[in-house]
């Protein structure tokens, strides 16, 4: 018999190389390589005699949806629960995972087998969130655990159709020597539990967390593993939670369900733009509203800009939910294409509400509320800009800006600046098509304008001869 093979592993990132060495070869830790007995390797096994068909004769099977009962936990899911499918459920400590968990896990209760392991608090900790929720009276078995064998028990004695798991990090096997939390202890518990799902038809949701270096349980640890990943974000200091689908093999990834944090849990948010908007005749400069995709969702914001003199050498760029590189770039295109003087100002940006702006359809109000801060003159009521700006401080259309605008009709929006590119249709409302960031910067002194006419005191015809 020839020695058995083993295989290294690294506990930070996964890493397999063929021998043990003190630091890792990929993220250069050290400490962290541990050896395990390679898995053999079957030699000569005869074929099972597959045979491939043609697409259109594959049968379709029709999945069995579990609603979860929250509106907004079924469209991220594309419809509910998948019987026999893994969800991995992500985000930071306190957006609000478990609670949510814990309000699907009682509307399910009523009519299906739930098992709730909670392998991070202990069951009377369960039992006092699920008072402050109140669902204290949903039939739902509830256990603390932290083997996996225990769990797999569980799963064996009670036979559940829906499995909650919070967390998979806390989960380990005794079978393995690293410590719970690691790389391997994540994968191969995580892997166990799909096969568990699969083969008993169980719809599982485990409970992940996210690194400090932003990745989900991990390296890449669990992504491909499990059927579909939704993430949880939101900011402790408000009360706007979003749970995005980036994976989802039996449903559209991209769909963001909205939720309320309130002191008697999530509440559902069917629509968003009314959280982020309240008094649309209000001006004031340096506020600017625009309309975002988030999904297939669109959702209308307000971005606000504060502009003051700078004291120092390098003026300042504080943002709040906009990327810092991106409010740099379009400050340096303010100034250099938009003629508007940044050189010497502190920069203070935000956006109102919690939500963050990623996609570039936000350029054109940011530029437009920054724009307004320098001259202290407030854009036009029931104003929405809606575009994208480039380096040579061109206005350019985003996608689907018919959705955009629609939404921003219904909330009563009335007048939107957009690129003049845009040839559809305009949704009812009014248009100013630019060209150039110039254009557009154009409006505040057309507001200017207006706002001398209103101000001056009417005259007084005299009589003639006077």
């Amino acid at each position: 018999m020839g020695r058995p093979s083993v295989v290294a592993t690294c506990a930070a990132c996964g890493h397999t190389q063929p021998r043990w060495t003190g630091q890792c070869g990929r993220c250069r830790a050290w400490g962290t390589i541990e050896e395990a007995a390679a898995e053999p390797r079957a030699r000569g096994e005869a074929g099972t005699g597959i045979r491939a068909t043609s697409l259109r004769d594959v049968p379709r099977d029709a999945a069995d949806r579990l609603p979860a009962g929250i509106g907004e936990l079924d469209r991220a899911l594309g419809g509910g629960l998948v019987a026999g499918s893994v969800v991995l459920l992500g985000g930071e400590p306190g957006t609000g995972k478990s609670t949510l968990l814990l309000q699907a896990a009682a509307s399910l209760a009523t009519g299906h087998e739930v098992v709730y392991v909670s392998a991070e608090e202990s069951a009377a900790q369960v039992r006092l969130r699920a008072e402050r929720l109140d669902v204290l009276d949903a039939p739902v078995r509830v256990a603390a655990a932290t083997k996996l064998p225990d769990v797999l028990a569980l799963v064996e004695q009670h036979q559940p159709d829906v499995l909650i798991l919070d967390s998979v990090q806390t989960i380990h096997d005794p079978d393995r020597d690293s410590s719970a939390g690691s790389v391997v202890q994540v994968r191969e518990c995580a892997a166990a539990l799909a096969r568990m799902a699969k083969a008993n038809g169980v719809a599982t949701v485990l409970v992940g967390h996210v690194t400090k270096e932003g990745s989900l349980a991990g390296p890449r640890t669990l992504e491909h593993l499990v059927d579909a990943v939704l993430l949880m974000e939101g900011d402790r200091s408000h009360a706007l939670r979003l749970l995005r689908a980036v994976k989802n093999r039996f449903g559209a990834a991209g769909e963001v369900g909205c939720f309320e944090m309130t002191s008697t849990g999530l509440d559902e948010v069917t629509d968003a733009s009314r959280l982020f908007l309240d008094d649309l005749d209000a001006t004031a400069p340096g506020v600017c509203r625009t309309v975002l995709l988030e999904g297939p969702r669109p959702v209308a914001v307000e971005i606000q800009a504060l502009t003051v003199p700078s004291t120092l050498a390098s003026p300042r760029r504080q943002t709040n939910g906009l990327d810092a590189s991106r409010v740099a770039v379009l400050t340096a295109v303010l100034q250099r294409r938009g003629e508007v003087p940044m050189a010497s100002r502190d920069l203070f940006a935000s956006v109102v509400g919690g939500i963050r702006v990623e996609e570039p359809a936000g350029d054109l109000a940011l530029a437009l509320a920054v724009a307004s801060s320098v001259a202290d003159r407030p854009l036009p009521p029931r104003l929405a800009a809606i575009g994208e700006i480039g380096l040579g401080g061109e206005v350019r259309p985003v996608p689907q800006l018919d959705r955009r605008l629609a939404e921003a009709a219904r909330l009563g929006l009335s007048v939107a600046v957009v690129s003049r590119r845009w040839d559809g249709p305009d949704q009812g409302i009014h248009l100013h098509r630019v060209d150039s960031l110039v254009d557009a910067v154009g409006l505040l002194e057309m507001t200017g304008k207006h706002s001398a006419a209103r101000e001056q005191p009417a005259r007084v015809r005299q009589p003639a001869g006077a």
